[in-house]
């Protein structure tokens, strides 16, 4: 915390740490190791933690802390979602999430099992005059089992990094092993957020929980970064899957109903516009319920790619197509050999990599070519421009 390290920091940002590493320490009193942990992870912090990189005197744990932790667009819409008086976080890490969450509820319990990385938290929401927060260095099971509170929220990351089996997705192997512990948190709270990893299986998910109500699918820049499972003890109706999108200009969102009515599914042929829907909600899986929310065509039943005479506002990419040409020698040949285009596969037999190298397509342009399979099970290529 010097001011003078503070400033070698800062000057240091975006330098090339390898480099960097080779040149004597300016400051022998303390550890270059350290010196040079905070400079790369400050970097990091740039895009994805904005108000912590804007921050005087902030301290950062390890690089791999900060890649792993919510960015600061993540944490602000999750936040979004839940409030109340209280919220105990059990697995608090390096507290974005906390941060917003303490803008939406009045006291918030910070739980970290790496008492140096509690430390710091401690320190940096001194810096950003985070005032309702309380911080317990310890593993959580201990807080709860002496605690009589009963909270608002339970708030849980499990931790992905298994000792015995590395990295891993399943609840059970997270620690800590939250449906083996489920009963004794609603013991504590009646509601509870958990946060699990993008690649897990919503299904897989499902069959270690019970009493899910909604399913939050978040993607940051049409990248899925987190599902959130929220719960509520006792509860036993429908559960209705929430996706969002977050970029920059806005934040597309869509939603349905696990296992609802899709009754006006419909199935066409290639019309004027074309939709592909955004990450969330191809993670989502709600393919039918997209043709039924929007009253637009399934290209096919496998292709989940929409079609329309008429544009409208769609949660993904928008494109009007300029041709449709069937996959073969003659046709390709004509339309697409040796020219440049961006290239998608949906339900079809060939990769990406294989078509260009086939048919020397370059990469780029302002052409779109989506490779896919009609409701007839032909084999086509969609020719569009994208609509911004």
């Amino acid at each position: 915390m010097h001011q003078d390290i503070q400033e070698f920091i800062k000057k240091n940002t975006d330098a090339d740490i390898t480099k960097l590493a080779l040149q004597k320490n300016p400051f022998p009193e303390v550890d270059w190791i350290l010196i040079l942990n905070q400079i790369e992870a400050r970097t990091k912090a740039k895009e994805k933690l904005p108000t912590w990189f804007a921050t005087e005197n902030v301290m950062y744990p390890s690089k791999i802390s900060v890649e792993q932790t919510s960015s600061e667009k993540t944490a602000a819409y999750k936040a979004s979602l839940i409030s109340g008086q209280t919220l105990i976080d059990l697995t608090g890490g390096f507290g974005v999430d906390d941060y917003y969450f303490s803008k939406q509820f009045k006291s918030i319990t910070h739980c970290e099992i790496n008492e140096d990385l509690s430390a710091i938290v401690s320190h940096n929401f001194k810096q950003l005059e985070v005032e309702n927060c309380t911080f317990f260095a310890g593993d959580s099971i201990h807080l709860l089992e002496k605690e009589n509170q009963k909270f608002d929220w339970v708030y849980i990351d499990p931790s992905r990094r298994n000792d015995s089996k590395g990295k891993v997705f399943m609840l059970k192997d997270c620690l800590p092993n939250v449906p083996e512990l489920l009963d004794f948190y609603f013991e504590k709270s009646d509601q509870i957020l958990i946060k699990t990893a993008p690649l897990l299986d919503i299904s897989a998910g499902l069959s270690e929980l019970k009493n899910v109500k909604n399913i939050h699918i978040v993607a940051l820049e049409n990248e899925v970064k987190e599902l959130l499972f929220e719960i509520h003890k006792n509860y036993s109706g429908e559960i209705t899957l929430k996706t969002a999108n977050i970029l920059k200009e806005k934040t597309e969102t869509f939603e349905f109903v696990l296992g609802g009515e899709t009754s006006s599914l419909s199935y066409g042929l290639p019309k004027k516009y074309l939709y592909e829907p955004n990450a969330a909600i191809m993670k989502s899986g709600g393919f039918d319920e997209v043709s039924s929310t929007f009253q637009i065509d399934k290209l096919h039943r496998h292709s989940h790619l929409y079609t329309s005479d008429d544009l409208i506002d769609f949660p993904g990419r928008k494109f009007e197509i300029q041709k449709v040409i069937s996959y073969n020698k003659n046709e390709m040949k004509n339309e697409l050999a040796n020219k440049q285009a961006n290239i998608t596969t949906r339900n079809f037999p060939e990769t990406v990599e294989n078509i260009r190298k086939k048919w020397k397509i370059k990469n780029g342009g302002n052409l779109y070519c989506f490779f896919t399979t009609d409701l007839k099970d032909n084999k086509i290529v969609l020719i569009c421009t994208k609509i911004n």
